[in-house]
């Protein structure tokens, strides 16, 4: 299974179904790429049977382990298409000395514009007037205009500034949220900080760019306090919303929709939230765009090649 400089494991879907030129400088170097599982997420007995076999991984978003990374003697890095890491073990890699690297701004741009269309989606109900179309029937939904709306960010970083560019070109006001403040980033006309409690209380949409804590951030008392008929969005992480507080809140209409491409398992089960009418769903397309693909891919590769020299 290897050659002199060992096996270096290729999961992400985009990559293992359809490969990608820039996975050759990994040849070139001297590794074999190995893409067992093409198009599809390996389970941990999947990885426990092959990595352990590699010096190198390239990684998606299946959860890496403690006890695959344990497994995994012979593992220098874990490189990762894409900015989240918090699908690794991160303390154990540090304890088996296995470095893990990510591409960071490699997908923004491609999530900042899903985040965008998502937005006009939950506010001009598109996806569902396409089914009602489709089906035969003529029925509308008034939708809401975004000029003079407020857009509040929860994480400032690479993709919520770029969301909030867009936004302002298209006539919005912008307030954010972040732990650590950009003052460059603060001088941008259309966009002050706030704390969070005001992005809560004031925004007309509020679209999620932060990791997810040990709670919720979106749970019944959150949810209280949004505008009657709020939009929300999630491109980040599916921890960050509280299933059962989302759905009362959509049935009260405290939340006029809620649309997500983060889900806690992939595919995901469909349960009484994402099952309803004002939820809007995609399968993980943050990312998934060409630009966006050949970015992280050329930059995961790279990690690689450089750490293992």
């Amino acid at each position: 299974m290897e050659n002199s400089r060992g096996n270096v494991l290729v999961t992400p879907r985009s990559l293992s179904k359809e490969g990608h030129p820039a996975l050759h400088k990994l040849e070139q170097a001297g590794f074999t790429v190995l893409m067992p599982f093409p198009g599809k997420q390996p389970t941990e007995e999947q990885l426990l049977e092959i990595l352990p076999h590699c010096v190198g991984y390239l990684a998606g978003v299946e959860p890496i382990s403690r006890k695959v990374l344990e497994a995994a003697t012979r593992l220098k890095v874990i490189s990762r298409n894409g900015v989240g890491i918090d699908n690794i073990d991160l303390e154990a890699a540090k304890r088996l000395a296995i470095a893990v690297k990510g591409t960071p701004g490699a997908n923004s741009q491609g999530v900042a514009e899903l985040a965008l269309g998502l937005m006009f989606d939950s506010l001009r109900a598109v996806a569902w007037s396409n089914g009602v179309v489709k089906s035969g029937q003529w029925t509308r939904r008034i939708g809401s205009e975004v000029q003079g709306k407020t857009l509040g960010l929860v994480g400032c970083g690479n993709i919520g500034q770029r969301f909030a560019k867009m936004a302002i070109g298209v006539g919005m006001r912008v307030i954010g949220y972040d732990l650590y403040r950009n003052e460059e980033f603060s001088k941008l006309e259309g966009f002050g900080y706030v704390e969070l409690d005001s992005v809560f209380a004031d925004s007309d949409v509020i679209s999620l760019h932060c990791p997810p804590g040990d709670a919720p951030l979106l749970d019944a008392r959150t949810l209280a306090v949004v505008k009657q008929g709020v939009v929300v969005v999630n491109t980040a992480r599916d921890a960050l919303v509280d299933h059962g507080a989302m759905l009362e809140a959509l049935e009260r209409g405290q939340v006029l929709a809620y649309a997500t491409d983060a889900f806690a398992k992939e595919p995901p089960e469909i349960d009484a939230l994402f099952n309803h009418e004002r939820v809007v769903l995609t399968p993980h397309l943050g990312g998934f765009t060409k630009e966006s693909v050949e970015r992280a891919t050329v930059a995961a590769v790279d990690n690689i090649v450089q750490y293992l020299g």
